[in-house]
């Protein structure tokens, strides 16, 4: 199972207690997978979708509204021949009522673009129109490489559901493509917003873990990498210090960088704060390093 027919799956569990939701949540359905057919002066609506759980979910709230529906199934022409639900709506004068009440049709019986923005007026009432809009016509990938997007008909659907988004604090793309326009999210912390919005704990909350262990891993990686050209300096540091003694010769050093340059020759691997620890009386890493210095500028100034 794909990670959008397990978002789908988690979405259409659940239900909208509120009429205003209800409404809001069915709008996003028809605006995001409905089509309209006119025949002899006489309107009828159907929604395609792409899982039987949207499918239970947009009956449901149909029937709930007092709206009578039928469901029906065919196999795609693409080539994964993958089944695709559709539920047809005759619409009468309760249809007709329910539909307009919801921002898919006007008052004339004229499809819309998008819904007035009373029917997404309150906070609940966005989030149930987001939820509806990715069980219409949501895709997700990740968790590498996270993204989310929302199909739409035109350009101002697409901006309305980035809109709504808006309004709730999360941001939202908007992205033409050859067909359609999409509303999408990319990244794991814009897109675990939007899922929060629509109630979709337990994806969100997989997302949410991947992105810590992401994090996680980019701090292992940089530490690491850090420490490596650590490594790296302190080998050519030593390097030169050796070349210097080796070519000044201890017995020719004063006293005080003696000390520390027969340190290096017996241990030419050791770090600055393990030579300091080994002399006698033990120095400081600093005062080690000054005196490992003052060695090679010796040699540098000959």
């Amino acid at each position: 199972m794909s990670l959008s027919d397990e978002l789908r799956d988690e979405l259409a569990q659940i239900a909208p207690v509120r009429r205003c939701c209800r409404h809001a949540e069915l709008s996003a359905l028809f605006h995001a997978s409905g089509a309209w057919h006119f025949r002899g002066g006489h309107v009828a609506v159907h929604l395609d979708l792409a899982g039987s759980a949207a499918a239970r979910r947009a009956f449901a709230l149909l029937r709930d509204l007092g709206v009578r529906s039928e469901i029906r199934t065919y196999k795609r022409r693409a080539f994964d021949q993958a089944t695709r639900y559709q539920l047809h709506v005759d619409v009468d004068a309760h249809a007709l009522l329910v539909l307009r009440e919801a921002g898919v049709l006007s008052a004339t019986g004229a499809p819309l673009e998008h819904p007035p923005k009373r029917v997404v007026g309150r906070s609940c009432c966005r989030g149930a129109y987001l939820r509806g809009a990715l069980l219409g016509a949501g895709s997700l990938s990740g968790p590498r490489d996270p993204h989310l997007e929302v199909r739409a008909s035109g350009v101002d659907g697409a901006r309305f559901i980035a809109d709504v988004a808006a309004r709730a604090g999360v941001e939202l793309g908007v992205a033409e493509r050859r067909a359609h326009t999409v509303a999408y999210a990319k990244g794991h912390d814009a897109i675990a917003g939007v899922l929060a919005l629509t109630g979709a704990g337990d994806t969100a909350l997989r997302f949410e873990e991947h992105s810590v262990l992401a994090a996680i891993r980019a701090d292992a990686n940089r530490l690491a990498n850090a420490d490596e050209a650590n490594l790296v300096r302190a080998a050519r540091a030593a390097h030169r210090q050796l070349e210097a003694i080796r070519a000044l010769g201890v017995d020719a050093l004063p006293p005080h960088l003696a000390e520390i340059a027969e340190l290096r020759l017996r241990h030419p691997s050791a770090s600055l704060r393990e030579l300091a620890a080994k002399a006698r009386p033990p120095l400081s890493k600093a005062a080690a390093h000054r005196r490992l210095q003052a060695v090679v500028k010796l040699v540098e100034t000959e």
